[in-house]
């Protein structure tokens, strides 16, 4: 990618090859946000495949965590030949390719579902996901651009409400057209009728994603044909110190680490919401039932992200970042410690406070690095890897202490990130 001048940023950005004014930056704007939504909506059923899967395929929960594994490990293994593919061709085309792949990986699905082979699901995740990868290494920086730098933070936070409306609207759609096809009874029946239920079950999941490969692929054509303002920033911006490269930045690495482990309690948490409200102490709702409650987590980041994307304007992104991981702690201790519906509701209601860490550890990452931004965007996105390998550690757990205690593992991780809001994000 070019290198992207951030929030605190010195010098002024460098001529573009076109000049849009204020109007045009709010159109690319209005335009990106269907990319938000789409992801955080493709992101989000994974929530909903997850416990589907888990049945069709008699799987525990760790097994059934490797569908996170596989679509968040695209995320360390294509971030970087992405952010190298978008510096040659543009944001303009690496949104386009990247809507393709991901409308390709949907496609893959078909596949998968007619053969009942688990490992093809993993792999149409792997495509899904790369493709997913490739318009969030377009996209995030290029939202960081298109206005003053002092309110990047702000316009990634809009933005990111957006990615919020697609997950809230998710478990709807996917408890409707996929855990609906559950197999509700399977008490006498012989293995072959048995086989063939869970073959209908499986096949559950054709027509969502395929549906959802046809709206990759319109927005793929429709951005191809728009003419987005062009923002190319040359590398003569000046970072605030003299590093060798975005490596040298403490607040960058530690920027890093707070990524890897936000987006690995996110997932872990909305990962195991629906077998969570399913358990008698809980809930005991069925998993059609609970993955409508689930739209109040993501509803809640959702809230929370339109809510933020004003007061971040007038607040300390540092210490709103560090209250809302405290919230969030407190939130975790009363879900493992309480029962019934006071861990039910306090559960959902750590969406709320998860709604502004990503954007605003992003942009408190990027403060000052100038030249080397686009390199430092590439390391944050490589560490959304956490998606991958925290829901495993908490499934790993969840399998031998149970799906309770299990709740524990993301306490860890908010605590980091009340850390780095306080003190950890302060350039050096």
């Amino acid at each position: 990618m070019a290198g992207i001048i951030t929030k605190g940023a010195e010098p002024t950005r460098a001529a573009s090859t076109a000049s849009p004014d204020a109007t045009g930056y709010r159109f690319a704007l209005f335009a990106l946000t269907s990319l938000f939504f789409m992801w955080g909506f493709i992101t989000c059923l994974n929530d909903i495949l997850i416990p589907h899967l888990r049945n069709v395929f008699s799987l525990n929960y760790t097994q059934s965590m490797l569908i996170q594994f596989c679509f968040f490990g695209a995320y360390f293994i294509v971030s970087l030949p992405a952010g190298a593919l978008v510096k040659r061709i543009s944001y303009k085309w690496g949104i386009v390719l990247g809507l393709v792949i991901a409308a390709i990986g949907c496609a893959l699905f078909v596949p998968a579902a007619s053969y009942r082979i688990y490992a093809l699901f993993l792999g149409a995740l792997f495509v899904l996901a790369s493709g997913i990868t490739l318009l969030q290494v377009s996209a995030n920086p290029y939202v960081t651009v298109l206005g003053p730098p002092d309110t990047a933070a702000s316009r990634l936070t809009l933005t990111q409400a957006f990615n919020s409306l697609g997950t809230t609207l998710a478990p709807m759609f996917g408890a409707t057209l996929i855990l609906s096809a559950a197999v509700v009874a399977t008490a006498g029946a012989t293995p072959e009728q048995l086989d063939a239920l869970r073959l209908a079950e499986a096949s559950a999941v054709k027509m969502p994603y395929l549906l959802l490969a046809a709206a990759f692929l319109l927005l793929a054509a429709l951005f191809a044909a728009l003419k987005l303002p062009t923002v190319e920033v040359h590398d003569e911006i000046e970072p605030i110190t003299d590093g060798k490269s975005a490596w040298h930045y403490r607040h960058l690495v530690l920027g890093a680490i707070g990524i890897f482990v936000y987006v690995g309690a996110e997932v872990s948490i909305g990962s195991f919401l629906v077998n969570f409200l399913n358990q008698p102490d809980i809930a005991g709702l069925s998993e059609a039932e609970a993955a409508h409650y689930v739209m109040y987590f993501w509803g809640g980041a959702m809230v929370g992200r339109f809510i933020g994307a004003v007061a971040m304007r007038f607040v300390d992104d540092g210490k709103a970042l560090a209250f809302n991981a405290v919230a969030a702690i407190v939130l975790l201790l009363l879900t493992v410690f309480a029962g019934g519906s006071v861990a039910m509701w306090s559960v959902l209601a750590i969406g709320l406070f998860n709604s502004i860490m990503f954007p605003t550890i992003f942009s408190l990452a990027l403060y000052g690095l100038g030249k080397y931004t686009s390199q430092g965007s590439g390391i944050l996105c490589l560490a959304i890897v956490g998606g991958a390998l925290l829901p495993l550690v908490q499934g790993g757990l969840a399998d031998n202490i149970g799906i309770h205690l299990a709740f524990l593992m993301p306490v860890a991780c908010y605590a980091y990130i009340a850390f780095y809001g306080l003190k950890g994000h302060k350039p050096t």
